[in-house]
């Protein structure tokens, strides 16, 4: 077992690493880590088997004497191949609890990817890091359908969504960033007193990258955007991101109308559309009218799980 600290002549074996992994997410490509690389301090790692072959990544950033899954990240962990088993991956902690101590690391804090963004089941760290008594610190709740076996509407979003639709409302995907990205702004000012995490200048770099990955989907009335959502893709999943409406379209039902949409319409053939966590206070606090809105599509909660792992 070999631990390497990444570097850009690595990019090329990172990135095909990613792409036939089977808890890979297009946001664990470089390009994706790396259009914010001035805010984080990388140290993302690549364990290579007995034979010099990469057996799993690690994208992670360091602070201090701790180092974190990528913060930068929505989600982290191991990233795994098919050939790497959980005999191999306790080995991986084992050698990575060895390799962290040398470097004066003190606390490792492991982000995990919930298990719907799976392509061939993933929980073999989970349990190395039960084997190696890390802590769980953290746990957020996703509300998620499964669209192929996805459960009813209530009444109140039915009676919405046909609102929207009488209402000469129109969904459609749009490259329009600038005019969503206004309207998301406000929104966010107005109720919570914040701005996107991404920057106009940010998400539409990110869209160049990633032009099959990022799509913005919005309702127009009478050719004005009224609401909206940016949609993340890749394989067999969805995850929708800054949802947002005016006023006017609050009124219409327009965002539950392109919730529907991208069910029925845009995407009837994955497997999961993931809405989005509904916590505050690191899991601690729920949103009840927040998880509420999107039980009311049918989705049902997944887990998104935090550990800190004391090295010494």
């Amino acid at each position: 077992m070999r631990i390497e600290v990444y570097n850009s002549s690595l990019k090329k074996k990172w990135d095909d690493f990613v792409s036939v992994a089977r808890n890979a997410h297009f946001m664990f490509y470089r390009d994706y880590i790396e259009y914010h690389s001035s805010r984080f301090c990388d140290h993302s790692l690549l364990f290579y088997d007995d034979r010099s072959r990469p057996s799993a990544l690690l994208p992670a950033n360091i602070a201090g004497d701790v180092l974190y899954s990528h913060q930068g990240l929505t989600f982290g962990g191991l990233i795994l191949d098919i050939y790497t088993n959980a005999e191999d991956v306790l080995k991986i902690f084992s050698e990575l609890k060895l390799f962290l101590v040398q470097k004066g690391i003190q606390k490792l804090v492991y982000k995990c990817l919930p298990y719907i963004y799976f392509s061939q089941p993933s929980d073999e760290d989970r349990y190395a890091l039960f084997m190696n008594d890390a802590i769980l610190s953290r746990r957020d709740v996703s509300s998620t359908i499964f669209i192929q076996n996805r459960g009813p509407y209530t009444k109140g979003r039915k009676w919405a969504i046909n609102k929207a639709k009488k209402s000469e409302i129109e969904v459609e995907r749009s490259e329009s960033w600038e005019e969503y990205w206004k309207i998301l702004t406000e929104s966010l000012q107005t109720r919570h007193q914040v701005l996107p995490v991404h920057s106009l200048a940010e998400i539409k770099q990110l869209v160049d990258l990633f032009p099959e990955n990022i799509k913005l989907f919005v309702a127009k009335k009478h050719e004005k955007i009224i609401a909206g959502t940016v949609v993340y893709e890749n394989r067999h999943w969805l995850h929708t991101q800054y949802m947002a409406s005016t006023p006017a379209g609050k009124i219409a039902g327009a965002l539950d109308m392109v919730i529907d949409r991208l069910l029925v319409e845009y995407y009837p053939d994955k497997r999961v559309l993931d809405l989005g966590t509904s916590n505050a206070k690191e899991g601690r606090l729920l949103n009840a009218g927040l998880i509420a809105q999107k039980e009311s599509f049918g989705a049902r909660a997944v887990v998104h799980d935090f550990y800190e792992w004391i090295l010494t």
